[in-house]
Formats: structure tokens, C-alpha cells, sequence
């Protein structure tokens, strides 16, 4: 009898273990299949955020002289900060010069414009077989500056201020414009015609009206700011970011358009603000079959629209509403 008594204990100890190993053998099935589900997610969470920060290759971008400074602040973060093994290169050739190199098979893959595209250069990208979308990145207030000496021309009214420039004008010296002024002769000077900004000025300012013939004009920004600040006589414009940056060499003049003058500034420039009359949206444009064709080109498009409000303001431009920010995101995103 205690034979069979141990025999029968021993019977139901070895069901009890069975059961307990086919159930921690099920548990663990059970655990190393979810883990195996876990890391298969992971992995494809890892495979797709791979696909968007690991990029390569190169971006190039040229165009506007006025865009330049804000764009290349862009690139620069985007290069320290998001993608490190792609390349940004951004140029200044000019707006209508940038236009140049980007509307042709294998151009630049985005054209900064202090000005919006024209239909005919639309024309060129369809000749070329490509799709442009236009991106406004900010707003710039057309700005004239003088030299820091000049103490009689700091506030003039947006007429004076054409006279100097227009063909017509009838203004030579300072004393044509008001009896008081300096009876010295004016030396205007501006961008030359590669640059949007110069067309801007010509189209919308002095109504494709001629400038005087004795206009200074300049292909680079710099000559500009070194002739104002080493002549009295001087004045030239350009873009509000330049002068912003030259402080230090020039002053700009305050422009009364009807309402006593206003000073240039990120608070005055806006489509609805003090400024209105001498403010312009500035754009870049893209080339739509690059960005689908190459990641590298999208993302960094999408980087400049998510990130462009918060570099307009350090690079003397007014930042644009959020919604029409966000326009530009969604229709980056639908590229993908």
C-alpha cells in the first residue's frame, strides 16, 4: 500500500510539472513572438526615419542677392542640424541671372526672386519639361540708404525719392529736390538689372519709367554699401536685410507717404503695415521633378517652409502669416 501511495503521488507531481511546462513553454512562445513582433515594428519605425535622415547628395540653389542672406542661414542649419551628409550650395547670381541657370534641362534644383517668375520664363520651364512651384519665403521693404554724414536727406517722401531716380525727375543736386538742401550733385546708384530687386523698382515703383542716365548701378550688394558710406552725396536701394547688416556704414532714409515719415523697419514692413508701399514678397521657386526625383531636394524644401518664420526676422525680413506658411508645407508634403 505505500508503494502504490508513492507511486500515485509521484503520478499526479509529474501531471502537475507537464502541465506547468506546456504552460511556461506557451507563455514563452507567446513572449518571444511578441518580442519578434516588437522588433519587426522597430525595425520598420527605424527603416523609415533611415529613409528620411540618413540622405545624401547635394542641393543647389541661386538666384536672388536679396534672398541670399536667409536662405543661406537656412542651408546652414539644415546641414548642422537635420542632414549632415547632404549638401546645400547657394549662389547670388541674381533673381533674372539665377532664373538663367534654373529654367533648363538639369538646372539648379530652386531660383531665389526678389520678384515673382515671369510667363515667359514659365514658358522656358515647360519647354524644359519640368513643373515650378513658387514658395514666398518672406516679406523685404525696398529700402534707400545715405551716407552717415548726410543730415539733410533723412526723411523724404516716397516723390522726392522717385525724382532722384526717374528720368524725369528733374533733379540733379540736392537742391532741386528742396531749396534748403546742399547745392551738390546727387550720385544715385542701385542693383543692375540681374537683380529682381532693380526690376521691382523699375516696374512697380517707377511704372517701367527709365532711371536717370547717370545711375550707378551695381551687380553686387557690397560695391553698393562701400560707394554710399565713402561718398555724402551717395544713396542707393536695396533690400531692408542689407542695410540692417551695414548699420554700422549707412542710415536709411525715413519715407513719408502721405502720413509723416516712417522708418523701415521689421515692425513698419508688411502688405498691410506703415511700409506697405515699399514692401514686396520675395520668393523661391522649385523644381517639382527634382524634388519627386531626388529626397534630398524635397526635404530641404520642406525644411525651409517649416523653419523660414523663424530666420526671416535675424536676416531683415517680416515673417509671413502661418496659414500661408502652412499652405506651402501641405503642398510639399503631397510630393511624396
Amino acid at each position: 500500500m505505500k508503494k502504490l501511495l508513492l507511486f500515485v503521488v509521484m503520478l499526479a507531481f509529474m501531471i502537475v510539472a507537464a502541465a506547468c511546462g506546456s504552460g511556461n513553454e506557451e507563455a514563452t512562445t507567446e513572449t518571444n513572438e511578441q518580442t519578434a513582433s516588437d522588433q519587426t515594428e522597430a525595425t520598420e519605425d527605424e527603416t523609415e526615419e533611415d529613409a528620411t535622415s540618413d540622405l545624401s547628395g547635394s542641393v543647389v540653389v541661386d538666384g536672388s542677392g536679396t534672398v541670399y542672406p536667409l536662405m543661406s542661414v537656412i542651408a546652414e542649419e539644415y546641414m548642422y542640424t537635420e542632414q549632415e551628409n547632404v549638401s546645400v550650395e547657394v549662389s547670388r547670381a541674381g533673381t533674372s541671372a539665377g532664373f538663367g541657370r534654373f529654367l533648363v534641362e538639369n538646372g539648379t534644383d530652386f531660383n531665389n526672386a526678389s520678384r515673382q517668375i515671369k510667363d515667359e520664363e514659365t514658358a522656358e520651364a515647360d519647354a524644359a519639361g519640368f513643373e515650378v512651384m513658387e514658395m514666398k519665403v518672406a516679406l523685404d521693404g525696398l529700402t534707400f540708404v545715405i551716407n552717415k554724414e548726410n543730415d539733410w536727406a533723412t526723411d523724404l517722401t516716397k516723390e522726392e525719392l522717385i525724382s532722384i531716380f526717374h528720368h524725369d525727375g528733374g533733379v540733379t543736386k540736392w537742391s532741386d529736390i528742396r531749396p534748403e538742401f546742399p547745392d551738390e550733385e546727387i550720385k544715385p546708384m542701385g542693383p543692375n538689372e540681374n537683380h529682381g530687386t532693380y526690376e521691382f523698382f523699375y516696374e512697380k515703383i517707377l511704372d517701367k519709367e527709365d532711371l536717370v542716365d547717370h545711375v550707378n548701378l551695381q551687380q553686387e550688394y557690397s560695391t553698393l554699401v562701400n560707394l554710399v558710406s565713402e561718398d555724402v552725396n551717395g544713396i542707393a536701394f536695396f533690400g531692408f536685410g542689407y542695410y540692417v547688416n551695414n548699420q554700422d556704414k549707412l542710415q536709411a532714409v525715413n519715407v513719408d507717404f502721405g502720413n509723416g515719415p516712417v522708418e523701415p523697419s521689421l515692425e513698419t514692413i508688411g502688405e498691410d503695415a506703415q511700409y506697405a508701399p515699399f514692401t514686396r514678397p520675395v520668393f523661391t521657386y522649385l523644381n517639382v521633378d527634382n524634388a519627386k526625383a531626388k529626397p534630398e531636394v524635397l526635404d530641404f524644401a520642406l525644411f525651409v517652409a517649416n523653419n523660414v518664420n523663424e530666420f526671416a526676422g535675424e536676416t531683415g525680413f517680416a515673417p509671413l502669416p502661418e496659414e500661408e506658411v502652412q499652405a506651402y508645407v501641405d503642398a510639399l508634403e503631397g510630393l511624396k
